[in-house]
């Protein structure tokens, strides 16, 4: 690990005007590329105390031996050098955005003597106009096979074309009419040439003119009686039509534009672009990235325009980009695109409107790309295995943890107060282990001490299990239920994880110490800066950004923060719905109802006798007296008055199933719960 004071340049050395700058280690590798309108203070920011950096920026400086920069004058070219490095370099430390696949794109050669329509994937060549990218290649297929029927475009290879030309003979296409047969000279090459840039038009968008035409043909073949002709260019418009279908309009005014979204995590962020041109979304495709260092949204929408038309120029880059977030300094990025595509580029965040409701539409891609990426690298077994192996070694345990139990504390400014204990066996989730808590010794919020009764709790309920069975003497018997189902705290972890820092992890190992239990390991893992705690240490640890272990901590982390969000939610809003008649024991939702649409009220069923309550369907004479019990205990509020004539106000309750706001409202009604303790 290098010193960065070792390579640090002297003061004055490093200009303040535009530049970028490169990272290099001892081997001389560029480990890290960046731009800076000022180089001077940017360079500065790296060469601080090595505490007060972010993990991912302390991790680069400490790999790098050396530090070199290049002057520009401008912005924009600090912009354009910044991603000729990044791609000739190819930088460890910089993001990197990978194709979660290689997308196909439709690619007419018009580069060629007779143009050719086909499905293309890699590096666009010049010449060739390219529409897309596409999802699937059979999507490009059906598109082209529509089409062919109205621009019988060449669709064969160069061998088929030059045997066809050789025999005198065209292929099946030829014969069906779905290709002109320039390989036999049924067309020239200046109509096969307008044929296919007729056939560009349309895939451009360009669509209503060339259909209103082919009706106004259509129409005068039929005037002319000419049925076979009018038929023809009917069953033609009918295949443009539904070709056009496959894409339909979103955006109105046939605009051109790009929508790019982002989502992200503390490790991993996708993005997802729709391609809309004429109103029409043309393509979509989808990166994947690790977050190797401290950046914003801003800047990894930078770094995904740079991706995205890096090697772009003229129409390719369409007149309007709308992003999540804009680059800081957005001008540069702007200019930059401009000068790509030789006109005005609009770059901005859409508020409201057809193409806000589209934005959104990309945003859920973009998150459902990242949870699928998250799901696909969870489930490889041999990536878990790998993530427990590097758990064991950060922590120094004796062997792999081969479940993990996560615990975190979720309550709305003090109330409601629960706690989530989720499972993870073998790196992957185990629901049915899962339980929740309510907070029972104390009231407020207290997440340290709440930590503290959670942990004791629940290997308490483990030692009892041990000492009724014994030493797992009796085996796998002693472990389940009569039927056959796991006991609910019988299997002991081998590492615990709490949400939170130092004391968090405190709390929870003191717990454990004052049961006795000095066989479970214990840590924590920070949100903010993804940081490991353990016990009786006064740093944390600090796994790699690339570790898989710590891929999975975080995994295990924001699945008990979900768990324990839900649970607190679902209990605040069954309190803010609770009514007297949640009280009375065995009156089911069915009663409830029956009893507010018999009487009406809570109101009129308070005053209502135990004879009139017994003629409700299904509420007997037992149930009648404990209702009346149940509504003469609960606690009146007291009435309301009128301030300006002392009047007392007494309106009728309104009715509900769940009893009402004048009704006195008790919380913390039993509930029946999988794996609730109370």
């Amino acid at each position: 690990m290098a010193d960065p004071s070792s390579y640090r340049p002297k003061p004055g050395q490093i200009p303040d005007s535009p530049g970028v700058y490169r990272f290099r280690d001892e081997h001389r590798r560029v480990i890290y590329v960046g731009k800076a309108k000022s180089l001077r203070q940017r360079l500065a920011n790296y060469f601080q105390d090595l505490a007060g950096l972010h993990p991912r920026t302390r991790s680069m400086v400490t790999t790098a031996a050396s530090v070199e920069w290049t002057v520009v004058s401008t912005e924009v070219e600090a912009l354009q050098l910044e991603y000729s490095w990044i791609k000739e370099y190819d930088p460890r430390f910089n993001v990197k955005y990978r194709d979660d696949k290689s997308y196909p794109y439709l690619a007419v050669t018009m580069n060629e003597e007779f143009p050719r329509v086909q499905v293309m994937r890699g590096h666009k060549k010049k010449g060739v106009r390219y529409f897309g990218p596409y999802a699937h290649a059979w999507a490009i297929r059906d598109t082209v096979d529509l089409l062919l029927r109205v621009f019988p475009v060449r669709t064969c290879s160069a061998g088929v074309f030059k045997n066809a030309a050789r025999t005198g003979r065209p292929c099946l296409l030829g014969y069906i009419g779905k290709c002109s047969a320039p390989c036999v000279g049924r067309i020239t090459a200046d109509d096969h040439g307008e044929l296919a840039d007729e056939f560009c038009d349309f895939m451009a968008g360009r669509t209503g003119t060339y259909l209103r035409r082919l009706e106004k043909q259509m129409t005068e073949a039929a005037e002319e009686m000419e049925y076979e002709r009018a038929a023809r260019l009917r069953d033609d418009i009918e295949a443009l039509k539904k070709a056009m279908e496959k894409n339909a309009v979103v955006l109105a005014d046939a605009t051109d534009a790009d929508l790019i979204a982002v989502a992200e995590d503390e490790l991993e962020a996708a993005v997802q672009i729709f391609h809309v041109r004429g109103g029409r979304v043309r393509g979509q495709r989808g990166w994947v990235t690790d977050k190797v260092e401290e950046i914003t949204t801003g800047a990894l929408v930078e770094h995904a325009l740079q991706q995205l038309y890096g090697e772009e120029s003229g129409d390719a880059v369409p007149k309007e980009v709308l992003v999540p977030a804009l680059p800081d300094p957005v001008d540069p990025v702007q200019e930059w695109l401009t000068g790509r595509r030789g006109a005005n580029v609009s770059l901005r965040i859409p508020q409201r409107g057809d193409k806000r409701a589209l934005m959104e539409t990309v945003e859920r891609n973009a998150q459902q790309a990242l949870v699928l990426h998250k799901t696909r690298r969870a489930s490889d077994l041999t990536t878990r295995s790998r993530a427990l192996e590097e758990i064991s070694e950060a922590l120094g345990l004796d062997s792999a943890p081969l479940r993990i139990e996560c615990y975190d504390i979720s309550h709305l400014q003090g109330d409601d107060v629960v706690a989530s204990m989720v499972v993870f066996e073998d790196g992957l989730a185990r629901k049915s282990e899962y339980r929740r808590f309510q907070i029972k010794s104390f009231q407020g919020q207290d997440d340290v001490r709440s930590m503290h009764e959670v942990i004791t709790r629940r290997f308490r309920r483990y030692l009892a299990e041990k000492e009724r069975t014994g030493e797992w003497a009796d085996g796998e018997d002693a472990l389940t239920e009569e039927d056959g189902r796991p006991k609910r705290f019988a299997y002991p972890p081998q590492l615990v994880v709490v949400d939170g820092g130092q004391p968090q992890v405190a709390a929870a190992q003191r717990a454990l110490e004052e049961l006795g239990i000095d066989d479970v390991a214990v840590c924590g893992l920070a949100k903010r800066l993804e940081e490991v705690w353990l016990p009786h240490e006064e740093d944390p640890v600090v796994l790699p950004r690339t570790s898989e272990g710590l891929y999975l901590l975080q995994r295990v982390r924001d699945e008990a923060h979900r768990f324990a969000i839900t649970y607190q939610r679902t209990k605040r809003a069954k309190r803010f719905r609770a009514g007297p008649l949640d009280e009375v024991p065995g009156l089911g939702e069915t009663r409830k109802q029956a009893l507010i649409k018999h009487f009406g009220s809570v109101k009129k069923l308070r005053s209502a006798t135990i004879d009139e309550i017994c003629e409700v369907p299904g509420i007997g004479r037992k149930t009648a007296e404990t209702i009346v019990a149940a509504l003469a205990l609960a606690a009146r509020p007291a009435p309301a008055v009128n301030m300006a004539t002392g009047e007392i106000i007494d309106d009728e309750e309104p009715e509900t199933t769940e009893g009402s706001p004048g009704d006195p409202v008790t919380a913390g009604a039993p509930e029946e719960r999988r794996g609730q303790e109370t």
